[in-house]
């Protein structure tokens, strides 16, 4: 009998242990497509210079206001105070598990773990946290940091922080130094990516009940700066901890180079510029072409106290343009928006505005193996439409489509007939030089603009509307007035000024951008009010694709439904990033497909 209860728990034993997901060895890096590009010996990412001098400060400059501290929560969502996590200027304070090689497309290095094992149908991921990292009070980071960190933002976090416990079966601390993440049916491929780049915080440090509240008291992260001086509104200033624990890992050599950080703000565009002529701004980056020749033509300039330079990416543009809020009755027919779309002139504005030196945006990946221009749809494209017939016209289907070209005088009337002809067919008429929609009342709307450069934009196609009777008010208003409206979808339209920036490894953020489900949630990306269920269709392919062919096919189907969609008039790019920036800073040589990397420049030594 004793022998047959210790075959029955040897035999359960094993069961339970072959109903865990199979685990690959762990790994120093983990990539959302194919092999990550560098070895488990790699040394330091090839942007960054491992021996970049460190010490002296630097001050970057934001248009805006600030009065929180804390990024992971609603209220002031767009108010936090930059540099806290923060694409431009590195994530100061608080860091993810893993961080990205913006040198390749969607790879993930280690950082609070080193290393990770993930089993091969992505149900489930263990972290394994390095041993040597410590939060900035000098606290080790614990499998608990992690499990507060997903129960906090569960319950008082953002979106999309608070919305990952959602796609996690299990969470559990498997050792001293890891933690296991395993996913319900909710999960794609893409989650347990996005689980590494998720910011952790530290138990210790925070209060659960008191976490959804905004503070200005300096946080605690496990980043390289700490918070030195918070004068709200104006600036925040931070300072490198000296007994930052990653300073060493290959992630991070060559980074953080700076003592000090300065962070200044300003009411407006204009005056972030003067400060920068004054050399209070170490850097200046402006996409207008013509604008940036104007400003930088100032003493220091000449002299070559400031350097003016280009930078190639290999990323598609950022995507900028007129944003409808079709959660509006005047902007939920999608004929009337293709009519409105036609009306920028871009042809006009690039060559008196802008010295012929833009592009058209047509795309939402444009120059890439991803857009849809150019590229028929192939049977996998097809099948993913098949139930959502008429949603795409035929010339998006097969590659050809073109917004509608002016001749450049300003006076072309063929497109304005072509685009009138449509609002017809939708019930639209002139009368009295006005035109009114099929209800009778005038048509018309407010375009809300936070910078000189977004009302001038505003104008241009201001001047177009009103050619064929529509009313086009423009109201400027300060970027935080501009935020707060934003995250109560309280605009007609918006210009897209910080734009949708696609990468060549588009994920999950295109479902808070354009998901259903983020339509009507207070506070997200998705501003245009996007409803779709082909969208939501075109991103959960996007999602669970597993091969390269799969996942290429489901975002070209998300490109055509966007471009079909007319939710946004995209105006223009230029391919390169340029920046103008005092002498005295440096940069590496390299530049990553990504751009430039400001984390990894330095000041040089007196």
């Amino acid at each position: 009998m004793g022998r047959v209860l210790v075959w029955l728990i040897a035999a359960i034993s094993f069961l339970a242990f072959s109903l865990q997901p199979a685990m690959s060895e762990p790994k120093h890096a983990i990539a959302m497509q194919g092999d990550p590009a560098l070895p488990a010996d790699y040394t330091h990412f090839d942007y960054a210079n491992p021996d970049a001098p460190k010490g002296g400060n630097i001050t970057y400059c934001v248009v805006g206001s600030f009065d929180n501290l804390n990024p992971f929560i609603l209220k002031s969502l767009r108010t936090t105070a930059r540099g806290m996590m923060d694409l431009n200027y590195g994530n100061l304070v608080f860091e993810p598990l893993m961080t990205r090689n913006y040198d390749e497309a969607f790879s993930l290095y280690g950082l609070l773990a080193d290393s990770a094992d993930m089993d091969p149908e992505r149900k489930s991921i263990e972290f394994h946290l390095n041993p040597n990292a410590k939060w900035s009070d000098g606290e080790p980071v614990t499998p608990e940091d992690v499990l507060f960190t997903y129960d906090v933002f569960t319950d008082k976090g953002r979106p999309p922080y608070r919305d990952r416990m959602s796609l996690i079966a299990k969470l559990e601390k498997t050792g001293d130094h890891s933690v296991r993440f395993t996913f319900n049916d909710k999960a794609n491929r893409e989650t347990p990516l996005i689980i590494a780049l998720t910011p952790i915080i530290p138990k210790h440090a925070f209060d659960k009940e008191t976490f959804d509240k905004t503070t200005l008291k300096p946080v605690i992260g496990s980043g390289p700066y700490i918070v030195d001086k918070v004068q709200p509104g104006q600036r925040i200033v931070f300072k490198r901890n000296p007994n930052y624990w990653g300073k060493d890992i290959p992630s991070k050599r060559g980074f953080d180079n700076y003592d000090k950080i300065t962070i200044e703000y300003f009411l407006n565009a204009n005056a972030k510029t003067e400060a920068f002529k004054k050399g209070i701004c170490a850097i200046y980056d402006e996409g207008d072409p013509v604008k940036r020749e104007r400003d930088i033509d100032f003493p220091a300039y000449h002299r070559g106290e400031v350097i003016a330079e280009t930078f190639d990416t290999g990323i598609p543009p950022v995507v900028t343009g007129f944003l409808f809020n079709t959660r509006l009755e005047k902007f939920s027919n999608p004929v009337v928006r293709r009519a409105l779309g036609m009306l920028y002139d871009f042809e006009w504005a690039n060559k008196n505005l802008f010295g012929g030196k833009y592009t058209r945006t047509m795309s939402y990946w444009q120059n890439s193996e991803l857009s849809a221009l150019g590229h028929p749809a192939d049977d996998r494209e097809k099948a993913l439409l098949a139930p959502y017939p008429g949603r795409v016209p035929a010339d998006v289907m097969d590659g050809t489509w073109r917004p509608p070209v002016n001749d450049g005088t300003g006076q072309d009337r063929k497109v304005l007939k072509v685009a009138f002809d449509l609002l017809k067919s939708q019930g639209y008429a002139v009368k009295d030089g006005v035109l009114q929609d099929p209800k009778g009342s005038p048509f018309g709307f407010e375009i809300l603009t936070a910078s000189q450069e977004e009302e001038r934009f505003a104008a241009i196609y201001q001047r177009t509307l009103e050619k064929i009777g529509i009313t086009v008010t423009i109201r400027s208003l300060e970027a935080d007035q501009i935020q707060s409206r934003k995250q109560r979808f309280d605009f007609e339209v918006l210009i897209g000024s910080s734009g949708f920036s696609n990468s060549l490894s588009p994920g999950i953020e295109q479902s808070f951008r354009w998901g259903s489900s983020e339509a009507t949630r207070e506070g997200s990306f998705n501003l245009a009010g996007v409803a779709d269920p082909a969208v939501d269709a075109a991103i959960d392919a996007m999602l669970r694709a597993r091969t390269k062919e799969d996942y290429v096919a489901a975002v070209r189907v998300l490109d055509r439904l966007l471009i079909s969609g007319n939710y946004m008039v995209p105006m223009q790019y230029n391919a390169q990033q340029w920046l103008a920036y005092w002498n005295y800073l440096d940069h590496p040589k390299k530049t990553p497909i990504f751009g430039y990397q400001w984390p990894t420049w330095w000041r040089k030594a007196n």
